[in-house]
């Protein structure tokens, strides 16, 4: 297992800036189980990177957004 301290996680407004939307937006799309993330103690939400990352080039590959319905 990973410790939290050994992975670099973003912010909700950095997940915001990466894919262009709002906050809100990530915030909602989290609640969807479209984005993965972890909960601080303090109970926020915070983004690993690499996976976002890794989400922002496969989208960006394909020409998609997580708007889009997976499949069409």
């Amino acid at each position: 297992m990973i410790a939290a301290n050994e992975t670099d996680f973003l912010l909700p407004k950095e997940v915001a800036a990466l894919l262009h939307v709002s906050p809100k937006t990530v915030a909602r799309w989290a609640t969807q189980q479209k984005l993965p993330y972890v909960k601080t103690l303090g109970g926020h939400r915070r983004f690993p990177a690499d996976q976002i990352e890794a989400l922002v080039r496969r989208l960006a590959e394909e020409g998609r957004t997580l708007e889009e319905p997976v499949g069409e």
